[in-house]
């Protein structure tokens, strides 16, 4: 059981001190937050998909600053 996941989209996200935490996809119509983990199995095939050149991760969104 080797499908192939349907990711329609990726992005970082950061946390308190502004370092990439996880990335938010929408994998197969779900939306996840997925470890920056090399063992985890969605992360995985994001990076094989990014290093195919099939899938792009988008930076994450600039905090909001008050003045």
């Amino acid at each position: 059981m080797n499908q192939e996941m349907n990711i329609t989209s990726a992005k970082y996200a950061v946390d308190r001190e502004g370092h990439n935490s996880v990335i938010t996809a929408t994998i197969d119509g779900i939306q996840m937050f997925i470890p920056l983990d090399p063992a985890n199995r969605h992360y995985a095939e994001i990076m094989r998909q990014v290093e195919a050149g099939t899938l792009v991760i988008l930076p994450p969104d600039e905090p909001e600053t008050t003045e």
